[in-house]
């Protein structure tokens, strides 16, 4: 029986993050760790591991558990080494030729053709990195998995092959998952941990169910605040009116029967429950409006590789004021060639079939943030950029995310969710009036997914959508196109889609 256990642990950078969390994570746990950028998660998953140290409390693994721990990015001396080469690296050297057969085993597991597996790791997509880092891991025959956000840069097939592994593969031992997608928390998880500030609370219970009983939680945590409050209110009238009468009538025993309904309301204040709300910035974005009905045109396109190779063929689509198109597919098949011949055309490129609305007025993001400046600091790519001045650009940065010490700190240096929420704000302040959304989600905490939601319904904003993560395309498509046989081609719902892919993943 493995088993790792938190006792009365906490972190503190600067303000507190988590404290008193007491819980055991034993075989068969499979906990969703949530909370938002910036506030924990990876560095508890690193402690965990026994890889950093908490500020306060202590971890205990059971004697002799090897813990396996997957984090975000290939180690940068694997580079230059073959998708193979670099798993083989993760033995002992001592096993490596004993044992080697394990990571061909490693990579049966998870479907990797011959010809990946002799790709050098800088030639892979982040998707098959991923599958690296987690297969760097398994092939140790780990006790116990902490996985650190596994699902970024994967698409929606090896999403689903992902979710299929932890089920059978990891389903025995303790597994810790830190993920931003919800319905990748709710195929894979059995318990739901939210890190917060005050009190964390730990359900048995995968995402979604957990997020309800939370809501319940947090309601009844604010009832009884206002329920203390009216408490406070009545205690310190009270004690006036004694005051009063104990001055006016010099009874040194109301006096002091008022001072301490004084005290009473003071100590009731002062542990009153605060409604808990996620500190990792906002997300707003803007909607400039136009009176044009059609936006974009576009009739016998091709859609093709720089290189010029044929991806797949747009007969006739024309984009309306107010639609929300997904456009589906597999890996390849020419999503985010699309989008950027979009972007290119908004731009004022001539594009051959494709006819753009003068008053279109673009925002785009990439899921590489690519819109960001390779040098700078977020104060001088947001003040010099926008326009905004000094001081609005170190309030609207204050309010993103960025406390002022962060602000000058280099953007390379950001963490990726971070650039996100750097991203999400210019995109803001561009002011468009049509999104070009290319995995907008990635590294973007669930919170922020909700706001970036509730922003786009709210402000009946025009975008095309590229996103792997379900919940999102759910909550946002108004119409829905995949790439099939070379050909765009409308369908009714995305479900059907992601049934396939899942048969896939299946076998």
């Amino acid at each position: 029986m493995g088993s790792i256990s938190l006792r009365n642990a906490g972190l503190v950078a600067t303000d507190t993050l988590f404290s008193n969390l007491n819980i055991v994570i034993a075989d068969g746990d499979r906990v969703g760790l949530v909370a938002g950028n910036g506030n924990g998660k990876t560095t508890l998953l690193r402690a965990m591991a026994g890889l950093g140290e908490l500020t306060s409390g202590e971890i205990v693994r059971s004697r002799g558990l090897q813990v396996g721990y997957v984090e975000q990015d290939m180690p940068a001396d694997t580079f230059e080494l073959t998708l193979y080469q670099a798993i083989l690296a993760a033995l002992p050297p001592a096993d490596r030729d004993s044992d080697s057969w394990r990571v061909d085993v490693v990579l049966d597991e998870f479907e990797t053709p011959d010809a990946m597996r002799h790709r050098l790791i800088r030639e892979l997509s982040g998707g098959w990195q991923r599958i690296g880092l987690i297969a760097r891991t398994w092939v140790l025959q780990p006790d116990a998995l902490l996985l650190d956000e596994p699902t970024n840069h994967l698409d929606l097939g090896k999403l689903i092959q992902l979710e299929n592994w932890i089920n059978q593969a990891a389903k025995n031992i303790p597994v810790v998952i830190a993920s931003h997608d919800r319905q990748f928390l709710d195929a894979t998880t059995n318990r739901t941990l939210f890190l917060r500030p005050g009190e964390s609370h730990y359900f048995a219970l995968p995402y979604s169910k957990a997020r309800l009983a939370l809501d319940e939680v947090d309601v009844a945590a604010e009832a009884k605040r206002e329920k203390d409050f009216k408490e406070v209110g009545r205690l310190r009238k009270q004690a006036a009116k004694l005051t009063n009468i104990g001055i006016n009538s010099g009874s040194d025993l109301l006096v002091v029967k008022s001072k301490q309904l004084r005290d009473r309301a003071e100590k009731l204040e002062s542990n009153a429950l605060s409604l808990h709300k996620e500190r990792s910035g906002e997300i707003k974005l803007s909607n400039s409006g136009t009176h044009a009905r059609v936006l974009v045109a576009i009739e016998n396109r091709d859609v093709s590789t720089p290189t010029g190779v044929k991806l797949f063929r747009i007969d006739k689509l024309h984009i309306f004021q107010g639609d929300r198109l997904v456009i589906l597919g597999r890996n390849g098949t020419g999503k985010s060639q699309f989008m950027g011949l979009i972007h290119r055309a908004m731009l004022g490129t001539a594009e051959e079939g494709i006819r753009i609305s003068p008053s279109v007025v673009p925002g785009y993001v990439d899921q590489g943030m690519s819109q960001l400046p390779v040098k700078g600091s977020p104060i001088e790519f947001i003040a010099d950029r926008f326009d905004q001045g000094d001081q609005r650009s170190l309030s609207l940065l204050a309010a993103a995310g960025f406390p002022p010490e962060k602000q000058d700190r280099p953007i390379a240096q950001l963490s990726f969710g971070q650039r996100a929420r750097l991203g999400l704000l210019a995109l803001r302040l561009s002011q468009p009036n049509f999104y070009l959304l290319d995995e907008p989600t990635n590294h973007v905490d669930i919170a922020g997914q909700e706001k970036l939601e509730e922003e786009i319904l709210a402000h009946e904003a025009t975008c095309i959508l590229v996103s792997h993560d379900r919940s999102f395309v759910r909550a946002l498509g108004s119409r829905f196109f995949v790439i099939d046989n070379r050909r765009l081609t409308p369908i009714d719902s995305p479900e059907p889609f992601f049934a396939q892919m899942a048969a896939e993943a299946n076998g």
